[in-house]
């Protein structure tokens, strides 16, 4: 019975979900729209259509005309939207200017997000000499063990930082950093250089060297990444390639509205 009650009242909140969607979609279309017309709408009776509304208002999803109490649309949406516009407009920046990188490297170019805890590769570019044969878009991937990962530990908050440093750090290979006070010096000492790298860290034989995407308040969105076997890009190569990947890391920026 109780296995029952818990799957019925599961099936009423994902109803409810579902309802709520469809007000908003419905909204979406119509702009103000009062409670009789989204009831015959979604086909549910009017005190269920003002709960929703009510609730979605509360939650400034949708705002009520004093006047008229119809609804539409809130600006809540907008902050909800902005992270994913922000990572749209990352991916339509980069993708001509990591294009190029691949063609100037000859290696694969990504770009990558943080989302969370991880770094997630929206972009991803190889040139035909490319080791890579597999896109890594989509792709979550370990901070401390990628280069990419290396800038946003950098540039994340104090307290963030030292909470993901405090749990205990995959290894992947032997050259794997795991030790928070090693990694940390490493982080703070490729400041100097403007790129941050991993010498097979991630996986044997795979190098790579990464810069900050900012945007326009200087905030750091994104990193571009040059990733390429150790015998084609190794540790005597992190300097031009660092150089032409902080290149294309303020070209990106810039396109995002960050000024020199």
């Amino acid at each position: 019975m109780a296995s029952m009650e818990t799957t019925n009242r599961r099936n009423g909140f994902v109803q409810s979900v579902d309802r709520a969607i469809t007000v908003m979609e419905f909204l979406s279309r119509r702009g103000w729209s009062g409670v009789t017309e989204v009831s015959r709408e979604l086909d549910i009776h009017k005190s269920t259509a003002y709960r929703l509304l009510t609730t979605l208002r509360d939650r400034g999803l949708v705002e009520q005309d004093a006047a008229t109490e119809k609804y539409r649309l809130g600006f809540g949406l907008v902050a909800l939207a902005s992270s994913v516009t922000a990572d749209l407009d990352v991916a339509r920046c980069s993708r001509p200017v990591a294009d190029r990188l691949a063609d100037r490297t000859l290696e694969t170019v990504t770009v990558a997000v943080l989302e969370g805890d991880d770094g997630v590769i929206i972009y991803q570019s190889n040139s035909g000499s490319s080791a890579l044969s597999v896109s890594w878009e989509g792709q979550h991937t370990p901070l401390h063990a990628t280069a990419a990962g290396k800038v946003f530990l950098r540039f994340m908050p104090e307290d963030q930082r030292r909470r993901l440093l405090r749990r205990q750090l995959q290894r992947y290979t032997e050259n794997t950093l795991t030790k928070p006070t090693t990694l940390q010096e490493e982080l703070r000492a490729s400041s100097d250089t403007g790129y941050w790298h991993t010498v097979e860290e991630l996986e044997d034989g795979l190098n790579a060297v990464a810069a900050p995407i900012r945007c326009a308040d200087g905030a750091v969105v994104a990193a571009v990444s040059v990733s390429g076997p150790a015998f084609r890009l190794p540790e005597e190569s992190f300097e031009e390639v660092g150089g032409l990947t902080v290149e294309a890391a303020a070209e990106i920026s810039r396109c995002l509205g960050r000024r020199a």
